[in-house]
């Protein structure tokens, strides 16, 4: 205890000058922890606002907190000043701050009216950084109507001359004090073109910018380990990047402002708060190439002085898949990288006497198996597009249920870092592995924060490093692997594609895009009729209310006409005069209101003539579905004959079990006859679970001759989960003739479900020839569905043929629907061979819709009234037999006689008949 508080009192003086309450809070305890931001996917902490690295409006006045960008971004900037002058005020100028500090410059493309338009460079004409006019803004003569003059924030820079010169005279001046040193922004000038600007209105920009220049210490050769011309206090040997550790440490250190030395944004830290050893690490690990041939992370990021910090640091930390580090009072970084474990800790290193809590499995609530999000796409105009969600089907068979969460990088542009970062935090997540662990001096004392160790044939992250009064050490572990950062199974970013410019809607006179294609639309009596379908791009223009269109079989003059009163959708179908087996021509107009100028789209024509009016496609979809049923019913069949035995022996399986046991047992034997009777209790209680089991043995034998009865009833509890089971097991065996009974009956719950099952099985047994009789019974709910089975089969095998029957019903209740089936199945044959028939009737949903019908597979089904006077109904070999047929009306295709004599086509108005 003296040698601890004399520590903690060096400390103290080092720190806060001696300061005795110093000493004593740090005397106390000593605990250095890694904060975790894995913590992220349970949306805890509620943010402010969405960080990006997009600033998507325009900010107006000087009630504005300051602000700037690490990497690239797009931005509309703080409106700070408006001029025009010149006849008419042809002339107009604004000032758009576009960042605090000296940013790198700007990307060689701009954002107007929705269109991407590239940035041409021109000479400088004063104290500007870059000149450019924007492509495609030039009057008749070829002169630029709308210019940039950029000024990129460096220290000392200075006015703009021309500004000041043209607002002299103006009651709103540009001063020439006005240097706005420290300050990147942009003044825009145009002349006023009715051309360019009159039907469009007012310009507005989306400027794309390089940010912060920042230090970087690796290119610093006044720092440790560092080699370079780079220097903390000297600006303009700074450069700019994208890599998120040298974001985050430029953050901590703060950017001041360039008179009094006031942090503006960010925490204001000095290097010596700064752990520069963990940030090398990090800034190197970002810039490590993967085997795409990207760099492993990058991100950008605009950020104000008003922003939480953590909030700040936590998007830097999620772009490099890392956490954040306080290692003895230095503020550094973990990436997401593996490492090499720097110790094995065993039994050993562990102090008995005092307690550990280990937890190698999270509860379901804290892990995900279905993981979205979103990134920043360029490509998409800088909007967010969606990742490629994962999720893995083996995580949500294992945890009974999807548990779906989002996890955005919006500060991240590349789609392939996004979906890597995506991967990494699922994988993270479902590690989940926590432990507190103490450890001696020894060990302790040879490990930080940060650092990956082994333990139970596991590798750990240590999260928390603590000290108590007592120099006694506890590491508080969390599960990690090399496998969370492997490239193997991680698909590349989803492929956005860009945008088309926008239309003005003002000028359509009509649809764009349109096309024709054919079709086929089922009837209400299950058959097919030729379609034509037509499809254009929905127009953004409130004026349309109709699309007409205007078709004719090729090679035809008479023209027919048909029209869609909702044009926002893009596509419309139409049987009107459509007949099969033809090509068609096709074109389409707009209807307007008000009226105004409108012409058709060019002629388009079907790539296919259209089908033919049929029957069959609708019966064989019918087929399919019944086919694919009766094959679900065959499988269920075996899985309820071949394992069933084997489940209940298993589960008479007692091993592994520890803690009290008490057992009675009375035997009594003469010669090779036995009588006993065995009774056994156990019970096992731990911090994490409670279980009871009681078993019963009772067995009387004689020669070959055996009569066993067994019972065993268990009950178990967890945190999240309860058991409760019995299985009873009668035998009676004479040479190789054997009957059994058995029986099992079990209840669970857990935190996601219940279930309640019952299962019993009689079989007898002579030489070989096998009888059996299984019932099951479950019931099952959870948070999304309740389902009901009850089966029951028989079996009978006699010298290698054998005979099945199962019945089953079934119903279910689910969102999505409420389903019930009843479904008889027979089968029977020998080894090589067998036949199966049986039929089902069930209700079943199909797009929301609830449905029911009844199948039969049978070689030959048949209907009878059971009289002799008439001939029954009868499906077999793919041909319906009927003797006398009374029908209203007949939909058909093709009637043909039965000698082939005479053919009536009614599908194309023919008849044929032959000699």
């Amino acid at each position: 205890m003296a040698i601890f508080t004399s520590i903690a009192t060096a400390i103290a003086g080092a720190l806060f000058g001696g300061s005795a309450l110093a000493a004593s809070l740090i005397g106390g305890a000593l605990a250095f922890g890694a904060k975790l931001a894995i913590g992220k996917l349970t949306q805890q902490k509620q943010q402010k606002r969405k960080y990006t690295a997009v600033q998507g409006e325009i900010q107006f006045g000087g009630d504005v907190p300051v602000g700037t960008l690490y990497g690239v971004g797009k931005t509309k900037g703080q409106r700070t000043f408006y001029a025009k002058w010149g006849s008419g005020n042809k002339w107009n100028a604004e000032v758009f701050v576009l960042a605090n500090g000296w940013c790198d410059g700007l990307e060689p493309y701009v954002y107007i009216y929705g269109e991407k338009k590239a940035l041409v460079s021109r000479p400088v004409i004063g104290n500007e950084v870059a000149n450019y006019h924007i492509e495609g803004f030039v009057n008749g003569s070829g002169d630029p109507v709308l210019t940039i003059r950029f000024y990129d924030g460096r220290p000392g820079q200075l006015v703009d001359q021309k500004l000041v010169d043209v607002s002299a005279a103006l009651g709103n001046r540009w001063k020439s004090t006005s240097v706005n040193a420290g300050i990147c922004y942009v003044v825009v000038e145009r002349i006023y073109s009715d051309k360019l600007f009159g039907s469009k209105g007012r310009p507005e920009l989306e400027f794309v910018l390089r940010g912060l220049r920042e230090y970087d210490p690796r290119k610093d050769s006044t720092v440790a380990g560092g080699s370079g011309p780079q220097r903390l206090n000297d600006p303009s040997t700074h450069v700019h990047t994208k890599n998120p550790a040298v974001h985050r440490l430029n953050y901590q250190l703060g950017l001041r402002a360039l008179v009094s030395g006031r942090t503006l944004i960010g925490e204001g830290k000095s290097v010596g708060q700064i752990d520069l050893a963990t940030y090398f690490v990090a800034m190197n690990v970002c810039d490590t190439l993967r085997s795409n041939g990207k760099k492993t992370y990058e991100c950008s990021l605009f950020v104000s002085g008003d922003d939480d910090h953590t909030e700040v640091l936590k998007q830097f930390d999620d772009a490099m898949a890392g956490y954040g580090l306080n290692r003895r009072g230095l503020s550094g970084v973990i990436p997401g990288a593996p490492q090499i474990p720097v110790k094995d800790l065993t039994a050993a290193d562990i102090p008995i006497d005092r307690a550990k809590d280990v937890q190698f499995r999270p509860s379901a609530f804290e892990r995900f198996n279905h993981l979205a999000g979103q990134f920043t796409s360029i490509q998409s105009m800088w909007n967010p597009e969606s990742l490629k969600p994962v999720y893995v089907n083996a995580d949500i068979a294992a945890d009974g249920r999807n548990r779906q969460t989002s996890i955005d990088f919006l500060q991240v542009t590349d789609p392939d870092i996004a979906q890597y970062l995506l991967n990494i935090r699922y994988r993270q997540n479902r590690m989940g592995g926590k432990a507190t662990v103490p450890v001696s001096r020894r060990f302790g004392l040879a490990v930080q924060e940060g650092e990956w160790i082994t333990w139970r044939g596991k590798t750990w992250l240590i999260s928390e490093w603590r000290a108590d009064e007592r120099l006694r050490i506890t590491l508080v572990l969390s599960e990690t692997s090399a496998a969370i950062y492997d490239d193997a199974g991680i698909q590349p970013g989803p492929i956005v594609i860009p945008p088309t410019p926008p239309i003005n809607p003002s000028l359509l006179s009509t649809v764009q895009n349109f096309n024709v294609a054919v079709g086929m639309i089922n009837g209400a009596q299950g058959y097919d009729t030729p379609a034509l379908v037509f499809t254009w791009t929905p127009p953004d223009d409130p004026t349309i209310t109709a699309v007409r269109f205007s078709y004719q079989i090729e090679g035809t003059t008479e023209l027919f006409e048909d029209q869609c009163t909702s044009p926002e959708d893009g596509l419309f179908r139409t049987t009107k005069n459509v007949v099969s087996g033809k090509v068609y021509n096709a074109r389409a107009t707009i209807t307007t209101v008000p009226d105004r100028l409108r012409t058709f789209t060019p002629w388009m024509t079907t790539a296919q003539a259209t089908g033919l009016q049929t029957l069959l496609t609708g019966l064989q979809q019918l087929q399919d579905d019944a086919l694919n049923r009766f094959k679900e019913l065959q499988q269920e069949m075996d899985e309820f004959f071949r394992p069933r035995l084997v489940e209940l022996l298993d589960a008479f399986s007692l091993e592994g079990a520890v803690g009290q046991i008490e057992r009675q047992q009375i035997v009594a034997s003469i010669g090779d006859a036995l009588a006993q009777i065995t009774e056994e209790r156990r019970v096992r209680v731990s911090e994490n679970e409670a279980a009871a089991q009681l078993l019963k043995y009772l067995q009387a034998s004689l020669g070959g001759t055996n009569a066993r009865l067994i019972t065993e009833e268990t009950v178990r509890a967890t945190a999240d989960s309860a058991l409760s089971s019995q299985i009873t097991q009668l035998t009676a065996e004479t040479g190789s003739n054997a009957a059994a009974i058995q029986a099992e009956a079990t209840a669970r719950a857990d935190a996601d479900s219940a279930l309640s099952s019952s299962i019993t099985s009689l079989d007898a047994e002579v030489d070989g020839n096998l009888a059996r009789l299984i019932q099951e019974e479950t019931a099952r709910a959870n948070g999304d569905s309740a389902n009901a089975t009850s089966i029951n089969g028989v079996s009978a095998d006699f010298n290698g043929r054998f005979a099945q029957g199962l019945v089953k019903f079934e119903a279910v209740a689910a969102p999505a629907g409420v389903d019930a089936r009843f479904s008889v199945l027979l089968r029977a044959g020998t080894s090589q061979s067998f036949k199966v028939s049986g039929f089902y009737v069930e209700l079943y949903t199909e797009g929301g819709v609830q449905k029911s019908r009844m199948a039969v597979q049978a070689d030959q089904f048949l209907v009878t009234s059971g009289n002799n006077r008439h001939y029954p109904l009868v499906f077999e070999n793919g041909e319906l037999k009927l003797a006398i047929a009374n029908i209203g009306t007949v939909n058909a295709g093709l009637l043909q006689s039965l000698n082939g004599k005479m053919k009536i086509d009614l599908n194309n108005g023919t008849i044929e008949i032959f000699s």
